[in-house]
């Protein structure tokens, strides 16, 4: 008897954490759809402002700003790499690590040097042990981040370009494709090259600066490099709410599955018990 009852206290504590699964999948699942709503909020003005960062990528403008321009030489790489806070989110982060570091491993082997900051807890506790310097981070923005919380990430970057310590700067984030599909995403941030699928632009109008180009171009910029990395985010948010969502109901799929498992295998054992019993009970009987 003594097995029948470990056997029902291992039932009871699954179902405990079955519990806990099924809840914690409900709520990953209303958390991804406010999530969805903010991604789908953000996409009208980013794909504007990336339209219209690509006609400035064919202008000749009188003020050619750095951030459009190609490097003679790249000696050191950027790189900005969103994560989530928190994990139970399945394979999510880790997929995304290995993307990065095989593009870093490329980098390196060409004798480049590497900076990275760090969006998210769990980027940040993965590439403070790497060698690479790591001169930056952000953590705990929540599920609704604002755009001035990321300043100051984008901001070092932004200056280490401007100031020639970098000479490429790339975004790695996950993309949302729908619940069950994520993309892992690096994209290159600067300088800003045109689309090849873009032709079009190719002899597309130059604009009218007011009050002159640089101003313009000098704020507008920045806003986009802002603009991006947002965008991923807020994305990369949405991608791990649906993973901890699947992750979770495929828990509490296997709790299921064990508890169906350890409730045969207690059938049996106390099927065992009561055939011992009857079998002593009719040796008992005959030997009378």
């Amino acid at each position: 008897m003594s097995r029948g009852k470990e056997i029902r206290n291992q039932i009871a504590s699954i179902k405990n954490t079955q519990k806990i699964t099924h809840a914690m999948e409900m709520v990953a699942a209303s958390k991804m759809r406010k999530a969805q709503e903010r991604m789908l909020a953000i996409r009208p003005y980013q794909d504007k402002i990336h339209h219209v960062i690509q006609h400035l990528v064919f202008a000749h403008p009188e003020y050619i700003h750095v951030y459009l321009q190609d490097r003679a030489e790249e000696r050191r790489v950027g790189y900005v790499v969103i994560s989530s806070d928190r994990g139970l989110c399945g394979g999510l982060n880790n997929n995304l690590f290995r993307i990065v570091l095989k593009h870093i491993k490329d980098k390196s082997d060409s004798g480049l040097e590497i900076d990275i900051c760090t969006i998210g807890q769990k980027a940040s506790n993965f590439f403070v042990r790497l060698p690479v310097n790591h001169i930056g981070q952000t953590v705990q923005l929540g599920d609704s981040p604002h755009v001035h919380e990321l300043i100051g990430t984008v901001k070092i970057m932004i200056d280490a370009y401007k100031e020639g310590i970098i000479d490429s700067l790339y975004l790695a984030y996950n993309q949302f494709v729908n619940t069950m599909i994520q993309k892992n995403n690096i994209v290159k941030l600067l300088p800003v090259k045109p689309e090849e699928s873009n032709e079009e632009l190719s002899h597309h109008w130059d604009y009218i600066y007011e009050p002159n180009s640089k101003d313009v171009l000098d704020n507008l910029l920045v806003r986009y490099v802002e603009s991006v990395v947002y965008q991923g985010v807020v994305e990369n948010i949405a991608c791990e709410q649906a993973s901890r969502m699947v992750a979770m109901k495929s828990a509490s799929d296997n709790a299921g599955d064990i508890i169906d498992d350890l409730q045969l295998v207690h059938n049996k054992a106390r099927q065992a018990v009561i055939t011992q019993e009857i079998s002593e009970i009719v040796g008992g009987a005959a030997a009378v």
